[in-house]
């Protein structure tokens, strides 16, 4: 049945029935004719003969020629001449056919018996049992008669008969060469048919081999067109779609691509779910979200593929009433925006699209603003009330001596110059965040410069009864840097961790090199600063200590301009402490200011 399966064996076996259909149908049709051809010969043969005969015997001049003609007839076309005078006299020649009729014969048929009485021309056909070896044998006889005028006989007739068998043998000649040369039609068939469809199928074939190579990827492959005709037309065609949907593979990888990289450089989280809820496509931020939500809960739902309930609820919302939809969902202690968009398939919903955003900058800086407004609030409230109090007593005259008016001048002096100094780093801080910032870089030994720095805070540290150590190790290569600022921010330091260590006890400044820069610790052991202070003491007026106190607590603003500095340096500040133990500032500065 392989045949049936191949264009080849279809179109060949196609073409085979076809034409031996149309030969069946033209060899029954010429059998039949051939037979009645050689039928109808026969006969006209006969009877021609029969005619010249009795014209013969009917002219008295070739009477006599009449017998011997008649006799060579019959001899040369195989027949039996009988010149029918009455049921007496009769002449018939020999020789002719094995069988030879008897007279009666002629008389008791009925048609020849018709016709011989009224002289009518006849053409027949009889079967004749001839005895034959103790046997009966049936032959066809095709008898001709025509009647003659002959002076002698009133009745006469010529009869010519001659066996069917002989125009059977012309048949079946016939029939062999009609059968021979259909024989021969159907060879000649099969093999043009097999060639024609394989000159056809050869170029479906190439299609085929291309085509496959076109599915596997390999958009290069062509077809080759060697004619005009359709199959070569078929081959421009899929030449054509071949560089078609190379052209679009192309254009939809680079979109792919591109949309990859969208998604990857968002700062928003983008999930995309099915029909059934399952993620199809996340990105950075998103993995960052769901792995976060994992790690909350117990990495118990990594195989199982669920969303967290916010989301859930909020995609079976979406595809319920098919509109976008708006959620929040906090883990691990940030804030999760959740804007969530129905993707539609022609009519129905088929998925969703979430858009998730961390909030917890936003709502961080909301509440540092607000805290700034409040904590400059407060810190400008203090010196203003103070000075509008201490010079209300001026222009009472509540302080009446020169000393008391000196000391309450004195103070107005203090916290005005308080309140510049708090205006002057709020000024500085903002150009350092605002990257105006400028640096006068030049080279420096670290080494010298913080003994010198450490050498300042000897008296306030003997003051407040606090070891001040010095564990500065040799660095053999200077550093590049602004030295007024790293002088800055070693000052905000070292002051930080004096006023926040009692009394007794030490301060260490350590200088070792450290990678490609040097590395600085300022060690105390003051009281520290608890854990959930400890991310938030490099901004702005962020206090560990509570209660704002002017005893023991500065304005805020020096660990931020402190961090401000540093990474101006391109360097990094991080900050180590255990509450009742004490505290570590570390700054790492590179020696290449790049």
């Amino acid at each position: 049945m392989w045949l049936w399966r191949s264009v080849v064996g279809k179109l060949w076996l196609t073409i085979l029935l076809l034409v031996s259909v149309v030969l069946t149908v033209l060899t029954i049709m010429l059998l039949q004719y051939f037979d009645k051809f050689h039928s109808d010969q026969a006969e006209s043969q006969l009877l021609n003969h029969a005619t010249v005969i009795a014209s013969l015997f009917e002219n008295e001049e070739t009477g006599d020629a009449a017998f011997s003609i008649s006799s060579d007839l019959s001899e040369t076309y195989e027949i039996n001449v009988v010149l029918l005078l009455d049921e007496e006299n009769h002449w018939f020649t020999q020789g002719g056919i094995d069988t030879e009729l008897p007279i009666s014969v002629f008389y008791e048929d009925r048609d020849i018996s018709r016709a011989v009485n009224n002289r009518e021309t006849i053409v027949t056909r009889i079967n004749y049992t001839v005895p034959m070896n103790e046997s009966d044998v049936s032959e066809a006889v095709l008898v001709v008669g025509v009647p003659v005028e002959i002076s002698t006989a009133e009745n006469a007739q010529i009869f010519i008969y001659q066996s069917l068998e002989i125009v059977e043998n012309a048949t079946t000649q016939t029939k062999h060469i009609i059968f021979l040369s259909a024989g021969i039609a159907i060879v000649l068939t099969t093999i043009f048919a097999f060639f024609l469809t394989t000159r056809i199928t050869a170029p479906l074939r190439k299609m085929r081999n291309a085509s496959l190579e076109v599915a596997k990827g390999n958009f290069d492959m062509k077809v080759p067109i060697l004619t005009n005709d359709e199959i070569g037309l078929l081959g421009i065609a899929f030449n054509r779609m071949a560089r078609a949907l190379n052209t679009n593979l192309n254009a939809l990888n680079q979109e792919k691509e591109q949309l990859s990289r969208i998604l990857s450089s968002m700062a928003d989280g983008v999930i995309t779910l099915d029909r059934e809820g399952s993620v199809m496509v996340t990105n950075p931020p998103a993995n960052e979200f769901i792995g976060a939500w994992l790690y909350e809960q117990g990495y118990e739902v990594e195989e199982s593929g669920d969303l967290p309930k916010e989301l859930a609820d909020l995609f079976e919302l979406v595809v319920k009433e098919e509109k976008e939809q708006m959620g929040e969902v906090d883990i691990q202690g940030r804030s999760w925006v959740i804007l969530m968009t129905p993707l539609y398939d022609q009519q129905d919903v088929r998925g969703a699209v979430a858009v998730l955003r961390d909030m917890t900058e936003e709502r961080l800086h909301d509440k540092l603003r607000k805290d700034f407004i409040a904590n400059v609030s407060h810190e400008l409230r203090t010196p203003i009330s103070m000075l509008q109090g201490y010079s209300e007593a001026i222009i009472d005259g509540i302080a009446s001596s020169e000393e008391e008016k000196t000391e309450l001048a004195q103070i107005i002096y203090d916290e005005s110059l308080r309140m510049g100094r708090l205006v002057n780093e709020l000024l500085d801080l903002a150009r350092m965040e605002a990257g105006h910032i400028q640096l006068n870089v030049e080279e420096m030994n670290i080494t010298e410069f913080c003994k010198r720095v450490l050498k300042k805070f000897q008296g306030v540290a003997k003051e407040h009864g606090i070891h001040l150590l010095d564990e500065v190790h040799e660095v053999h290569k200077n550093i590049h840097a602004d030295g007024d600022r790293v002088e800055q921010v070693l000052t905000n330091l070292i002051d930080n961790a004096i006023r926040h260590t009692p009394e007794g006890g030490k301060v260490v400044l350590r200088v070792e090199p450290f990678h490609n820069g040097i590395k600085i610790d300022i060690e105390d052991s003051g009281t520290g600063i608890p854990e959930e202070d400890l991310p938030f003491v490099f901004e702005r007026f962020y206090k560990a200590d509570k209660a704002r106190t002017r005893g023991r607590s500065g304005t805020g603003l020096g660990l931020a301009i402190v961090k401000n500095i540093v990474e101006a340096h391109h360097g990094k500040v991080s900050a180590h402490s255990k509450l009742n133990e004490g505290t570590t500032f570390s700054v790492f500065l590179p020696y290449e200011h790049e």
